[in-house]
């Protein structure tokens, strides 16, 4: 029998750097996606919602399709009412801001064993969980 995946959530920066080419960051997070076996990546609805404000205002159908595509080869993990008040209690514990908090019950929700962002201060919150990529 083979090991069980890792399960990987991505916060929506990581998939804004990867699909947008951000200049800085870009191919640490796509070395981070060639060099990774054994993952399943995953995504909610809220990064689906926060990775395309940007496309929509902007017009930009060749990089809404993009992300489109981009979705379609993900896990889409749900987001339950339970999550919703499990957000509560992190943002009211840890002082987050909502998406934040909702990011880590989701991942919590769904035994995601990585959180992957560009944000030191999740780590605290996330019982280890969070590994920031550009971190040294």
């Amino acid at each position: 029998m083979g090991v069980a995946p890792i399960k990987v959530y991505l916060d929506s920066c990581i998939v804004i750097y990867l699909l947008e080419e951000h200049p800085q960051f870009s191919s640490i997070v796509r070395n981070a996606f060639e060099t990774s076996k054994n993952r399943q990546f995953c995504i909610s609805p809220l990064v689906e919602l926060e990775c395309l404000v940007g496309p929509l205002r902007a017009q930009n159908t060749p990089l809404i399709q993009r992300y489109e595509n981009f979705f379609q080869c993900q896990i889409i993990l749900d987001i339950e009412s339970s999550t919703y008040r499990h957000a509560a209690e992190l943002r009211a514990r840890h002082s987050l801001k909502t998406p934040d908090a909702l990011h880590l019950a989701i991942a919590h929700h769904y035994a995601c064993t990585e959180l992957w962002t560009n944000d030191d201060r999740l780590n605290t919150s996330a019982a280890s969980k969070a590994v920031n990529l550009f971190s040294s």
